[in-house]
């Protein structure tokens, strides 16, 4: 018997606790057991009840907290907490295929089942390990712990192809534990494309999110894309590979293996610097799109350099490609401001007023100078054999900003309407126009003060 060692919160302990009380076998599933497996520290618990049906499984639960049945028929349950948070507790279930996609089943509760006959649904066999508190057993009908410490992806059977969102879940899985997949699994993968168009897109960037989120090495996902052929969802993407870059700025090769190591040396940076995951993801989605304007761009001149003007202005292929990940617009418009302006620096001579202005654009985004200087990082550290790390004018760039307090947010205006009221300017169209053109005053360096904003303005009303 193997035997694993995983500490329990209080909450879902009464949930085992009532569960068994109730003549029930709860085990631990999923990710959490497999977390605790790979050394992790388990965060999400989900729990399945064999051996109680689902009235008394919402009887035993109703004494823990308030049960959530809209999953019921599924044998689903919602666990709402005292804290606030809730835990999935679910039956083992019986599933039938009747058409495509995700939907194009049938799923019926069967509390009978063994653990081996439920954990056969399951996707990977990393996520089919179980655990039962009750003697600390570590359950694996499937090989999963191998397969985890040997970092392989392997499907656990046929019935991976009930749900083709499975594939899009191993790449994030790949991204995050640094996997290889099995090449039956890639197999099966890629014969389930024809059945992508099934797919909710809220279901796809769910997958993404995590992908941009949580991914150690992201580009082991691609890579897992690309041999599945579902890149070809991503038609941005598909266009990256083989698009040639000038061989002395970029001798790693093309657009696509750079792309792969720019969001590589992002999840090192967020990682680096404790993002939250909004912002982790925020920045893995900005190195991956960052150069999407290359293929449309990309000539060579008559002296045989490879060139790519302007791409960085070509951001329609950025929020085309977001968009087929379904991410949400205020999302879409921080990574296009962040690949807009992903080579401000190398413009830069010392300017305040470009560091402003600067400021000023990233934050109609919704971004910063911060956040961009780590995009240039990467960008920049992805190019081997050259050296990397934050290049000399963005760091320049980004100390200048951090003097101007304009590094972590954008500079807001000084000179306010209550003030042109003071110096009895009435509200209207003239006092907008007065406001406009004091901003733009002020980011060209005119005044840093409300005092010298004042005197500016004076200026301009004839004072």
């Amino acid at each position: 018997m193997r035997r694993l060692s995983i500490e329990i919160p209080a909450a879902v302990g009464r949930i085992l606790g009532a569960a068994r009380e109730a003549g029930g076998r709860p085990l631990v599933v999923g990710g959490a057991v497999r977390d605790a497996a790979a050394g992790l520290r388990p965060k999400d618990f989900d729990i399945e009840v064999f051996g109680l049906d689902v009235d008394a499984l919402v009887a035993a639960l109703s004494a823990v907290g308030r049960v959530n049945a809209v999953g019921r028929s599924f044998g689903v349950l919602k666990l709402a907490l005292d804290d606030g948070g809730d835990i999935d507790v679910s039956l083992p279930r019986r599933e039938s295929k009747h058409g495509r996609g995700h939907r194009g089943f049938l799923v019926t509760p069967d509390p009978s089942m063994s653990f081996a006959e439920a954990a056969s649904r399951r996707d990977f066999t990393i996520n089919a390990l179980g655990w039962d508190p009750l003697t600390s057993e570590l359950l694996d009908e499937f090989g999963g712990l191998d397969d985890l410490r040997n970092r392989v992806l392997r499907h656990v059977g046929p019935r991976f192809a009930d749900d083709p969102l499975r594939v899009l879940r191993g790449v994030q899985f790949v991204g995050r534990f640094e996997l290889s997949a099995a090449p039956e699994t890639v197999a099966l993968s890629r014969s389930l494309f024809g059945e992508y168009d099934t797919l909710a897109s809220e279901r796809v960037w769910d997958e993404w999110r995590k992908w941009a989120a949580r991914s150690v090495r992201p580009s082991l996902g691609l890579g897992f894309l690309r041999d599945c052929g579902w890149w070809e969802a991503y038609p941005e993407l598909r266009a990256l590979s083989g698009c040639p870059q000038d061989a002395e700025w970029h001798p790693e090769g093309d657009v696509w293996t750079h792309t792969l190591l720019v969001c590589d040396h992002a999840a090192h940076i967020a990682a680096r610097d404790g993002l939250a995951p909004a912002e982790r993801a925020t920045l893995a989605l900005a190195a991956l799109c960052h150069d999407l304007g290359k293929p449309a761009t990309t000539l060579t001149d008559e002296a045989g350099r490879v060139r790519s003007p302007g791409h960085a202005e070509r951001t329609d292929d950025v929020e085309a490609l977001l968009g087929r990940f379904g991410a949400s617009r205020r999302l879409v418009e921080r990574v296009v401001a962040l690949c807009r302006h992903h080579l401000a620096h190398t413009s830069f001579a010392g300017s305040k007023r470009h560091v402003r202005r600067l400021a000023r654009a990233l934050g109609e985004g919704g971004e910063t100078i911060e956040m961009l200087a780590r995009v240039v990082e990467a960008d920049h550290s992805a190019r081997p054999p050259l050296p990397g790390g934050l290049p000399g004018p963005m760091h320049g760039m980004l100390e200048l900003a951090r003097e101007l307090a304009a590094a972590a947010a954008a500079p807001k205006p000084i000179l306010m309407g209550r003030h042109l009221i003071d110096l009895g300017v009435e509200p209207g169209p003239r006092m907008g126009r007065l406001l406009d053109a004091a901003f733009e005053a002020q980011l060209d360096g005119a005044f840093d003060d409300l005092d010298g904003a004042r005197a500016w303005i004076r200026t301009r009303l004839g004072d």
